[in-house]
Order: structure tokens, then C-alpha cells, then sequence
């Protein structure tokens, strides 16, 4: 498989353990769920530079979907650095939400959403539920519809939006739209999801992301790789949306394949070697 970019979920110093979450969306990452225990991987990094935690702060976590795979362990380290946590876990469908104890953990309330299916039910009774996309629950809680507040939107301090490019763009927009009067000053940071390659800091400029600033118009480029937590103010989400597209069409041909593979071969009795018969369809197309 190819090299991965992963995102760190949760460490445990004492036992030399490190968590990461493999979201299986294409090739590689699909054939992650096949290795065996035992089985040794290279990991590479700490890579790039690591998300600021303030202290005392009132904190914003907007979580999209996958987003919300990383966002439990940024909650977790704001939590015991003093902040007081506010997370919006919004997702597609209600059976898309899980680890639920690690989402719960690092948060002062929550408050889930989803756009189809049942309600998510919250377990703690500070936790709150919406139907609907996470702006729109934004809106539902500053309103006191959803029930009582941990805390006054009025009141962040500072945003940290992870999910899709569409996703982090509508928190962005909704900052000078829906959300004018109810957030005050505040910083507004997102999780940049750019196409990575080399993995090895500003060397093959795959991940290279356009920024205009707000105030002047002016165009600069960073390196994702090197710091994927921008401000959202600055992201060219057009110029972000059009990257990700430019590898759509390989990517989806060699999920289509890998599929087909697939389904040819059991691939959970096999010790992840090339057969000669997978060698055979490779070569027949």
C-alpha cells in the first residue's frame, strides 16, 4: 500500500501504545482492515506542527462526519489544559456515529446532529440532539430550543471546525451570515484536508493550499502538510474543493478495482502477497 497521512488518536506513555483511526475511504486505506495482528507497520512522524491548545478558554468544536474521528483527542487535550468545551458532532446518518465514551470525555455538553435517520439519543443529561446539518443546530441552541446551554455562543472564544471541505466552508460562511450576531470576536480554525503525497514537509507541494487574505485580497500558498490548522478566514475553499478533485477519477478506478479483486480472492485467509492469480487479472487488464 501506499503511505498514508493518519492523524494520531490517543497514546498511552505507560505502555508504549500509539491509537491511530484508519478511515477506510480508498485503496491503501481499505487494505489496512487486512493486516493481522503482529504484523509490523512503519510509522513515520510526528509530522507538521501540532494543534494549539490554549488554557481557560471557551472552545467551539465543529466535527463533520469523518472529522469527528480526530476531534475526541483535540477535546480531550483542551479539557485538562483548562477550557471549557463545547463540541457539535454532526453527522450524515444517525448509525455513522461512534466512539461515543471519547466524544463524551473531553467535552463539557455535546450536541449531536444528524441529517437522516432517528435522533442520535444523548447519554448524559447535559447533552443535547438536533435533526439537521451543524449550522442549523448552532443556530437551535443559541435559541434555548434544544434545551439548556453549557454555553453563550456569544462567549467562544475560539472555533476548531474538522469534516469535509463543504463542511469547514459553511462554518466559515455562517461566521458572516447565520452566526453574525450571535459569535463576538473569536479565532476560527480549520483542519485542512488537502491531497498529501510525500509525507516529508514541504518537498512535493501536492498539498499546497491557497490562502486570500481577508483583509487585502493578497495570495500566498502553505504547505498542508506542514500545518493542516489554518485560519478559516484565510482558505481558498474553491481552490481546496478543486484539488481534491484532481484525483477523483484514479481514485475511483482503483477502488472499482480493488473491489473486483476483491471479490475474486479471499483476501482474509491470505497473508496480503500479491497471488499469482491476482497477478493474472493484473495482467489481463
Amino acid at each position: 500500500m501506499e503511505g498514508l497521512a493518519m492523524t494520531g488518536s490517543l497514546t498511552d506513555t505507560e505502555k508504549g501504545l500509539l491509537s491511530i483511526i484508519v478511515l477506510e475511504m480508498g485503496v491503501s486505506s481499505r487494505l489496512a482492515a487486512y493486516l493481522k495482528k503482529g504484523e509490523r507497520v512503519v510509522v513515520m512522524g510526528p509530522t507538521g506542527t501540532p494543534t494549539t491548545i490554549p488554557k481557560g478558554e471557551n472552545v467551539l468544536l465543529a466535527g463533520g462526519g469523518l472529522g469527528n474521528a480526530v476531534l475526541f483527542s483535540i477535546a480531550d487535550a483542551l479539557k485538562k489544559n483548562g477550557n471549557k468545551v463545547i463540541y457539535f458532532a454532526g453527522y450524515k446518518n444517525t448509525s455513522d456515529v461512534y466512539k461515543m465514551d471519547e466524544v463524551e470525555s473531553g467535552t463539557d455538553q455535546v450536541i449531536w446532529s444528524n441529517d437522516k435517520g432517528d435522533k442520535i439519543i444523548p447519554r448524559r443529561k447535559q447533552d443535547l440532539t438536533f435533526t439537521g446539518n451543524i449550522i442549523e443546530s448552532m443556530i437551535a441552541d443559541n435559541k434555548g430550543e434544544l434545551g439548556e446551554k453549557s454555553i453563550d455562543l456569544k462567549n467562544i472564544d475560539r472555533i476548531i471546525a474538522i469534516g469535509s471541505d463543504r463542511m469547514m466552508k459553511a462554518v466559515k460562511d455562517a461566521r458572516y451570515s447565520s452566526l453574525k450576531n450571535i459569535l463576538n470576536e473569536h479565532v476560527a480554525i480549520g483542519s485542512i484536508n488537502s491531497s498529501m503525497q510525500c509525507m516529508m514537509k514541504e518537498i512535493c507541494a501536492q498539498c499546497l493550499q491557497k490562502h486570500i487574505d481577508p483583509a487585502t485580497g493578497k495570495e500566498t500558498f502553505v504547505f498542508s502538510c506542514f500545518n493542516q490548522d489554518q485560519l478559516l478566514d484565510n482558505v481558498d475553499f474553491d481552490n481546496l474543493n478543486q484539488r481534491l478533485k484532481s484525483n477523483s477519477v484514479l481514485e475511483k478506478l482503483s477502488n472499482y478495482f480493488l473491489t473486483y479483486l476483491l471479490s475474486k480472492n479471499d483476501f482474509k485467509k491470505m497473508d496480503l502477497k500479491v497471488s499469482e492469480r491476482s497477478e493474472s487479472i493484473l495482467e489481463g487488464h
